[in-house]
């Protein structure tokens, strides 16, 4: 939720238009970045969270985005080490109270007697209080920590599960270091009362103007029709996540849609887990890429032009982690681009394509 000048809120890093022709660049030091957090927050029914943010933002003006924002010393406390690249508690409290601030839904669980976590899932607040806590919290009036002790809950830094990290690329005015997650939301039971879900509202026209769930497919759908405008990292993510969770099961008993929902976040945590993270070997070099043995968790992209495709859209490498990071044996992913098309008004055709099935077709282009 942005504000005053104490923080404001992003996602993830923009990207840069088309570059300019060679010979017009001119080298400049990179603008520091700032630490920030996000949550691919996915719902008892697989759908995920996106928000739509308002014309006059300065960051992702009317794109959706998912809810995050940049770290905050008054809630979060201070990055252990003071390495702004790497996954920490405070990166977790930042990503837990802006979820928080921007759609209303709290990541708490309860507290038990003797101070510790409860087993059996979500603190529940009244939505009155829901919105009091909101407006204290974004107002700094009081720390989001100590509000949520207040209604006998403890912040799930534990539920989420790292997945990414983002750095804008140079030549950006501002430019973040976004740390991004996957939180899996309690699935429905046959008491529906068991699983606490406050409905997503926007912020009232601060920075949103809807808070939606939705299918991962859908939102990518909406986005090819023009109807909803993503920029390259959402549209990545939602790209790898559509493939687990993929909709409503054709039954609608609460026994199998339980038992549906789980295989599809089954499938897609197992995704998470597995290295090497590419298909197969590169059939130009016959090996792996180096960045495929990074897990996703611990995945560093700052995307850089690699070349424009007759239909104007630039081909977007994910590969490098970012001029901080060069040299440091970190990186992202080498096997996938992002075609886009940049607009005044925002990304088009975005499209998510293996790079070396995109390379092919630009060879073939050539003959």
């Amino acid at each position: 939720m942005s504000t005053s000048p104490r923080r404001q809120s992003s996602s993830s890093p923009s990207l840069p238009p088309t570059q300019s022709p060679k010979g017009q660049q001119k080298k400049r030091t990179p603008v520091s970045v700032r630490p920030s957090a996000s949550i691919v927050l996915v719902s008892p029914q697989n759908q995920v969270l996106l928000l739509h943010r308002v014309q006059t933002s300065s960051s992702f003006a009317s794109a959706h985005v998912f809810p995050g924002g940049n770290l905050s010393g008054f809630h979060d406390g201070e990055l252990v080490g003071g390495d702004v690249h790497v996954d920490s508690e405070a990166y977790r409290l930042a990503a837990v109270r802006e979820t928080f601030e921007e759609s209303g839904i709290l990541l708490v669980k309860r507290r038990v007697d003797g101070g510790g976590e409860g087993e059996g899932g979500l603190v529940r607040v009244d939505e009155e209080a829901v919105e009091r806590g909101r407006r204290e919290v974004h107002a700094n009036k009081v720390r989001f920590g100590e509000w949520v002790g207040s209604v006998g809950g403890v912040i799930d830094v534990d539920g989420l599960i790292p997945f990414t990290r983002w750095i804008t690329p140079m030549g950006m005015p501002k430019r973040f270091s976004t740390q991004m997650y996957l939180y899996l939301l309690p699935l429905s039971t046959s008491t529906a009362s068991e699983v606490v879900v406050h409905t997503p509202t926007h912020d009232g026209g601060v920075e949103h103007t809807a808070a939606k769930f939705d299918d991962a497919g859908e939102w990518l759908e909406k986005a090819q029709r023009g109807e909803i405008v993503l920029f390259p990292p959402q549209y990545y993510l939602l790209t790898l996540v559509a493939q687990f969770l993929s909709g409503a099961p054709a039954q609608s008993t609460d026994t199998h849609s339980r038992e549906h929902y789980q295989a599809q976040r089954d499938a897609l945590l197992q995704f998470l887990r597995t290295v090497p993270t590419t298909r197969t070997d590169s059939p130009s070099t016959g090996k792996q890429h180096p960045t495929a043995n990074i897990p996703w968790a611990e995945k560093v992209m700052s995307p850089t032009s690699l070349f424009m495709r007759k239909d104007g859209r630039v081909v977007l490498g994910l590969d490098k982690p970012g001029p901080e990071l060069k040299g440091s044996g970190r990186g992202g992913d080498w096997d996938r681009v992002v075609l886009v098309k940049f607009y005044k008004s925002g990304p088009s055709g975005v499209e998510v394509r293996w790079r070396e099935d995109v390379l092919k077709e630009e060879r073939d282009a050539k003959l």
